[in-house]
């Protein structure tokens, strides 16, 4: 880490970041400033973990803010893959275009949670899931998808989803996507009607959150994008930046009366302003339900967009948060300090 550091490597960008003792700062590997002697550095997994270790973020390479898309050696595969979405890609594929199967493996463990091949595998039998909802043959789809055999085609879907083929033609696909935030990545889902999933992808209830999703539209999950994903991306960085009015994406909330009344009072939350449970209750007309409230308020599956960070207790002071205090926090901070010139 220290040599990448030293040569200031844009393939390790966001697997580690580096920590100064002598400075209180933190970078990114690509940082520009000068670079301290080794005994005065240390590392660390994430900007969360530096910042809990006490450091703050340096102001060169502004490491709590999105990498600037995909390293430039890169760049050349994702347009291939963009172009050609449906073709089968092998460790000789890269090296013959100069790229080392591991650092690929790296970056893409690092942006989507899962190697090239498997990201690149889920895909194509997302595309494949498509096809299958638009009518199309099950055979003609296999073999178009890249599959030599409608057996193979068969084991892998399974794998992937979960079910076979014929009965994933009538599930819900949810189309999933990795969001670059200056709070870390976050994980976006959506299906045909509107986003249904905005979480940080290192909460702990993001696989239980998965889960009831799954049941509750009877949903399978693939790596992609639509309209809606596009949306929400767009809208999450004009937000950060401070300059967004309001949340337009479409959602999609699955849940009980209950749960939905909760979820629409957090979305009438001014930026800048928190509410108590005890006022989602009154507001809800179930003054008494104040632990119901607090539940529906950690099931919340779309951070954000849904504010339930905007929700404290009657003294004011913070409590839970599935992406974390410091997370809560800093939202709160960044719609405070922007409400007076322009509402989110």
């Amino acid at each position: 880490m220290f040599d990448a550091f030293m040569r200031r490597d844009a393939a390790y960008d966001g697997i580690f970041v580096t920590a100064v003792r002598t400075t209180g700062i933190f970078c990114r590997p690509t940082c520009p400033a000068r670079k301290p002697h080794r005994q005065h550095v240390e590392f660390f997994p994430s900007t969360r973990d530096a910042l809990a270790s006490g450091y703050r973020p340096c102001l060169r390479c502004r490491p709590m803010e999105p990498a600037a898309g995909a390293p430039e050696w890169l760049a050349g595969l994702l347009a291939e893959i963009e172009g050609e979405p449906e073709r089968r890609w092998t460790d000789a594929d890269l090296r013959a275009r100069r790229l080392e199967p591991a650092r690929v493996r790296r970056w893409f463990l690092a942006q989507h949670g899962m190697t090239f091949h498997a990201y690149h595998r889920a895909r194509r039998l997302g595309l494949a899931l498509g096809r299958l909802h638009e009518g199309e043959d099950l055979t003609q789809t296999a073999f178009e998808s890249g599959f030599e055999s409608l057996s193979g085609f068969r084991d892998a879907f399974a794998r992937v989803f979960g079910e076979a083929p014929g009965r994933g033609r009538e599930a819900t696909r949810v189309l999933t996507l990795r969001i670059g935030t200056p709070l870390g990545p976050m994980v976006a889902g959506a299906t045909d009607d509107g986003v249904c999933l905005l979480e940080f992808g290192d909460r702990r209830m993001l696989g239980t959150q998965l889960v009831r999703l799954q049941r509750r539209l009877g949903a399978v999950f693939a790596p992609g994008r639509n309209a809606h994903l596009q949306c929400l991306e767009e809208e999450l960085e004009r937000y950060f930046e401070g300059g967004l009015e309001r949340f337009i994406a479409p959602l999609v909330l699955p849940g009980t009366d209950f749960q939905r009344a909760v979820w629409e009072a957090l979305r009438a939350i001014p930026a800048g302003e928190t509410r108590s449970y005890e006022q989602i209750a009154q507001a809800i007309g179930r003054p008494t339900a104040v632990r119901a409230v607090g539940r529906a308020n950690g099931d919340n599956r779309v951070a954000i967009v849904v504010p339930c960070h905007r929700v404290v207790r009657a003294d004011g002071t913070l409590c839970g948060y599935g992406g974390g205090l410091w997370r809560k926090q800093w939202l709160l901070d960044h719609e405070r300090a922007r409400a007076g010139s322009l509402p989110l």
